[in-house]
């Protein structure tokens, strides 16, 4: 029995023995190569984990989160990373939160930008006094255009921002740090205000701050180091900066190129219309006899846009057709109205498109079609109820995306021009250091002609 006993205990002590040398020598792998040198660890060998990782900020803050080395697979067998992820999905790189936009933005005089709205600079400032005052902008049609002036004033609101970090975008002072460099130019309010000259004036004073814009930002070391490519140019309005455009070429465009229920079909406008705008005229006469259709003249004289407004809630869809050119006002309107868009036109281009599935919310018909007879008319009742409910709440979701606000709010028109600013900076600097491939001073190249992105119209 003694014997059975100290067998028994012999052969656990080898067992143990035997463990020990395993788990040691598994641990010098994993930790030290052949060569006596630490092997390089990853933590993908070992079980899964959640890790808390320490990270300094720029502030000089030291915060703590939780990450996951977990890898699952959804239903279909899909392998899926579990790591570092902010809200908007991006997985930074080293466990650090993602940077915000660096935007360097010239001081430019203020004939550029707060001056258009009769603010007067007093000690020769360049930039009211956002804590104190905010020039407002004017209200009407003007406010289709106004991104120019939500944009920079939260550039400003960066510089005296509590927490910096928490921000998609901030302004800085050293264009060396900055990702892309910004032009205050109101240009959509100096076309609006000042596009016809004055008795005895060869040119309007809209041609002139061109022409000094132009003047200014080539002589600028930053447009000169990149050819341009970096800088961002704001023409929202279709009919701004005509003159300048060919000149800043190489820059980015901020553009505007979209161009209870009882009404099916909305579309209330000008219907007689010159070059891409044919179309509203074929349509009025295949749909102004069709029951539960509103297609009929509307103009802003009369109370028309509070007309149209009321008739957008009130209606299921609502019609965006090419005009004079691509952009309107009224695809924004609708939105806003929560009427889904039937969008016709060959050639638009919409905002956010990158991110954002149009298709979800919106009805994209071919010119080309939407002209043959009975064909929009039964395309838009062939849509089932639960269809257009899906589409009305995908609707109601993304309007704040087309919302201009002053602070602006995560989510609303301002940060996601930002954003998409943002996401387009690998290209830019990816063009730029190609250029400077076979000579030591870049020269801009045609590439294309210019690089754009698409920005909303303002509201009503």
């Amino acid at each position: 029995m003694a014997e059975k006993q100290s067998y028994s205990v012999s052969r656990k002590s080898f067992f143990g023995l035997f463990l020990t040398t395993i788990m040691l020598f598994l641990l010098s792998w994993l930790f030290v190569s052949s060569t006596g040198r630490p092997r390089s660890f990853d933590r993908k060998s070992l079980p899964t984990l959640i890790l808390p990782t320490v990270f300094q900020s720029s502030n000089g803050l030291s915060r703590t989160i939780l990450a996951s080395n977990e890898t699952k697979r959804d239903g279909g067998g899909k392998v899926e990373e579990q790591g570092f992820q902010d809200k908007d999905g991006a997985m930074p790189c080293n466990g650090t939160v993602k940077e915000p936009l660096k935007i360097f933005m010239y001081d430019l005089d203020p004939e550029f930008h707060f001056r258009l709205l009769n603010w007067k600079p007093q000690g020769g400032r360049v930039w009211p006094d956002i804590r104190t005052e905010i020039p407002r902008y004017p209200g009407g049609l003007n406010l289709q255009h106004s991104v120019e002036y939500w944009l920079t004033l939260d550039l400003l609101t960066s510089e005296i921002s509590d927490n910096p970090n928490n921000r998609v975008v901030i302004r800085v002072q050293n264009s060396s740090e900055a990702d892309l460099i910004f032009v205050p130019f109101f240009s959509s309010l100096s076309y609006n205000r000042f596009s016809k000259a004055r008795r005895h004036r060869k040119r309007s004073r809209n041609k002139v701050l061109q022409a000094k814009l132009v003047k200014f930002v080539t002589a600028q070391k930053e447009w000169k180091m990149s050819g341009g490519r970096d800088h961002i140019i704001l023409a929202h309005h279709p009919n701004s900066m005509l003159y300048a455009r060919m000149q800043l070429w190489p820059a980015v465009f901020i553009l505007a190129d979209f161009g209870s229920r009882q009404t099916l079909l909305f579309f209330q406008g000008s219907i007689y219309r010159k070059d891409g705008g044919y179309a509203r005229q074929e349509l009025f006469y295949l749909l102004k006899d069709e029951k539960d259709v509103h297609f009929s003249f509307g103009s802003i004289k009369k109370d028309g846009v509070n007309k149209a407004s009321r008739g957008m809630h009130s209606s299921k869809f609502c019609l965006n057709i090419a005009g004079d050119t691509p952009s309107s006002n009224r695809l924004f309107d609708a939105i806003a109205s929560h009427c889904v868009p039937v969008i016709i036109s060959d050639d638009i281009e919409l905002p956010y498109e990158d991110v954002l599935d149009y298709s979800e919310f919106c009805v994209f018909v071919r010119t080309s079609d939407a002209i043959k007879e009975k064909f929009l008319i039964n395309l838009i009742r062939s849509i089932s109820k639960k269809e257009w409910t899906q589409m009305w709440e995908k609707l109601k979701e993304v309007e704040p995306l087309f919302e201009y606000q002053y602070p602006a709010k995560d989510g609303n028109a301002v940060q996601m021009i930002w954003k998409e600013l943002a996401r387009k900076v690998p290209g830019v600097k990816m063009k730029i250091n190609k250029s400077r491939r076979f000579s030591s001073t870049v020269v801009p190249q045609e590439d294309g002609g210019l690089r754009s992105i698409r920005a909303p119209n303002n509201f009503w």
